[in-house]
């Protein structure tokens, strides 16, 4: 099976890690993954901005990068989920309102990809410890990819996942509100660190790059013995 890796802006400039777990985790099962080189930014930060217009010219690049891909597989949530507005952002112009929707059809997340096309519930993955898992917003009410993760979580051999306490809340990241809105922002992952920091676990794990630059970033700064791991890169453990 073919798959071309959609990398993510965060992935590429802060997380190569994640896309290297993201290639081997497939590979391990069975894919053939495909890097196109033309792929820039899904044109989310413009996009949830309000500079719809603006947006339309990355949407088209990554249209035609994606264009001959068997499937799409992206180590995000968020950006998988932009993928599926394209065809609704691009509905008015026939020349690439087919093309969006194609490319939207056969995008996946991560994990949703593992379990929904691969049929993959168990990777052969062992990470020794106790994990709690955040649930962002755009992967869950968006894509509406919730139980896949959780799936692969729980066939992890030595690890144990432990329930996030208001696990619906959000981070306080949201792209470019994290900036607008910062001290909002700051009170919102401070909740989230509590939250997390009452389970004890020894691991926070997530799905999207955002969320856990932005949780990871206020652990640290906070001194919190905690340690993030993308899902990928825990798929990946061996």
């Amino acid at each position: 099976m073919k798959v071309a890796l959609f990398a993510t802006c965060l992935v590429d400039m802060f997380q190569s890690n994640v896309g290297k777990a993201t290639v081997e985790v497939l590979e391990r099962l069975g894919c053939e993954v495909d890097f196109p080189r033309s792929q820039v930014c899904c044109g989310q930060p413009s996009y949830n901005s309000g500079y719809v217009k603006e947006s339309k010219d990355a949407m088209k690049k990554m249209i035609k990068a994606f264009e001959h891909a068997q499937y799409v597989v992206s180590p995000s949530g968020s950006c998988a989920a932009m993928f599926k507005e394209y065809p609704h952002v691009l509905k008015d112009e026939k020349e690439w309102a087919e093309k969006a929707k194609n490319l939207a059809d056969k995008t996946f997340e991560l994990t949703q990809f593992i379990v929904d096309v691969l049929k993959v519930e168990d990777v052969g993955a062992r990470l020794d410890g106790t994990a709690t898992y955040h649930t962002s917003c755009h992967m869950t009410r968006l894509l509406g990819v919730k139980e896949p993760p959780k799936v692969l979580l729980h066939n992890v051999e030595g690890l144990e996942v432990l329930p996030l306490p208001e696990s619906q809340n959000c981070c306080g990241f949201g792209g470019t509100f994290s900036v607008k809105m910062g001290q909002i922002s700051e009170q919102m992952v401070d909740e989230k660190v509590e939250s997390i920091e009452s389970t004890n676990a020894h691991y926070l794990i997530g799905s999207d790059a955002g969320c856990l630059m932005n949780i990871g970033g206020r652990i640290q700064r906070l001194g919190k013995p905690v340690k993030v791991m993308h899902v990928a890169e825990v798929l990946n453990s061996r």
